[in-house]
């Protein structure tokens, strides 16, 4: 195809036939690489020259933020300090409930002294008791006080072969154990109507749809504890965008290989696969909440809410094996990994959350899961449409809002 004055089109693209004349007939690289040196000559200039130094009064206000809090035993409160100002802060006391106490700064190059961007751990002998807050503030050498309450503290159990092995059994129990039990309603999908089946589909787009609304609330709720100098809020926008468009971008990997004749990528068998990394990616952070419990002391899992956990978890089994309902069965070592994409990541979160607990980690992956849950929705949308389906009818409508009505009341089952 040709366009005007000899140009011509190539996939979409535009290309001279004749080669452009640049300024002063410097070559392209030199064109493409000017602004980006002026741009450095003008920071220098700035930096060095400090145009602003006569309207500038004062100093900046420190910004630091304690984290969290962990208590290795009952005669001692650690808490996790970051420096997020433009300026090097010392720690010069500490007051436990209105007292001034003891302490020492541990990863501040042996002294009290955070530059900016460092973090430490203010250890501070103090006996404390179970259940009852606690109220710790830092005082800064300019007289600025940081506050932190600990909440209802409790012994933090610390690293062991023996937490691992716990939170391993718990993550059995929570994560894969409920979505294999979800996935033996395979037999019966596959004996359902095509317009049964668009609804199961829908009812599974709902519980992902749950799932993607309360790990976003979550993440930006977390993203309230992160550092300042990590943007919390826009962390969190920027692992469910990233996520969004790297899914995505394998989505459209996958309809190349379709074009190209690829009858693999064009089963029920990849959007499985999907569903089960974006549940596998929430269940991930789910872990990583149930580890960082441990971290933090609040070990209080017990039987009647891992029940709670299951209840709400048995429903991600259907939504991982719909999409294959209507595909020749699969083998079933795939089954098996699906099943171990979808749930084991618990296992693998609780553990990661139990030795390196960090509201950053914490929020960052949860946007991981919000943003993959969100492509697989559309692409069980796009996967009805394909099957001649309609997804706006009113019984698909309404499987969509059952499948989020039933996390909800699960997840209220897990609160209470």
């Amino acid at each position: 195809m040709t366009a005007e004055n000899g140009d011509t089109t190539t996939d979409g693209g535009v290309t001279a036939d004749k080669e452009i004349a640049q300024p002063l007939g410097l070559p392209r690289w030199v064109i493409a690489l000017l602004p980006i040196v002026l741009l450095v000559l003008v920071f220098g200039v700035f930096a060095f020259t400090s145009p602003l130094a006569g309207v500038q009064s004062g100093e900046p206000l420190p910004d630091v933020t304690i984290t969290h809090a962990t208590l290795p035993s009952d005669d001692t409160v650690v808490l996790h300090v970051t420096n997020n100002g433009p300026e090097a802060v010392t720690i010069s006391q500490v007051l436990v409930e209105e007292a001034y106490w003891n302490f020492r700064v541990e990863g501040a190059g042996g002294d009290r002294t955070l530059d900016p961007r460092e973090s430490a751990r203010v250890v501070v002998p103090y006996h404390w008791n179970p259940g009852w807050d606690l109220d710790v503030d830092l005082v800064l050498s300019d007289g600025t006080t940081i506050g932190h309450d600990v909440e209802a503290p409790q012994p933090s159990p610390g690293f062991s072969t023996d937490v691992l092995w716990t939170l391993a059994l718990i993550g059995l129990f929570v994560g894969v154990i409920p979505v294999a039990l979800g996935m033996l309603w395979f037999p019966f999908l596959r004996t359902m109507s095509d317009r049964a089946l668009h609804a199961v589909l829908l009812f599974a787009a709902g519980v992902l749809g749950f799932l993607a609304f309360d790990a976003g609330f979550e993440a930006f709720e977390l993203a309230g504890r992160i550092p300042g100098a990590y943007e919390g809020n826009l962390l969190v926008v920027s692992g469910i965008l990233g996520t969004l468009l790297l899914v995505q971008a394998i989505s459209s990997w996958r309809e190349g290989r379709v074009a190209a004749g690829d009858s693999r990528a064009s089963s029920g068998l990849w959007v499985a696969y999907l569903v089960a990394l974006g549940i596998g990616l929430h269940n991930l952070a789910e872990g990583l909440a149930i580890g960082s419990s441990f971290a933090l002391g609040r070990v209080s899992l017990g039987a009647f809410l891992v029940i709670g956990f299951m209840l709400h978890n048995v429903t991600e089994g259907p939504a991982v094996v719909a999409p294959l309902a209507r595909d020749k069965r699969p083998e079933l070592w795939h089954f098996a990994a699906l099943g171990l994409l979808a749930g084991a990541p618990v296992i693998l979160g609780g553990w990661i959350g139990s030795l390196a607990y960090s509201p950053t980690i914490g929020a960052f992956f949860l946007a991981i899961g919000v943003g993959a849950i969100l492509q697989v929705d559309w692409e069980i949308t796009r996967m009805v449409r394909a099957a001649d389906g309609r997804v706006a009818s009113a019984t698909n409508l309404l499987a969509f809002f059952v499948g989020f009505g039933v996390m909800y009341a699960t997840d209220l089952f897990v609160v209470l």
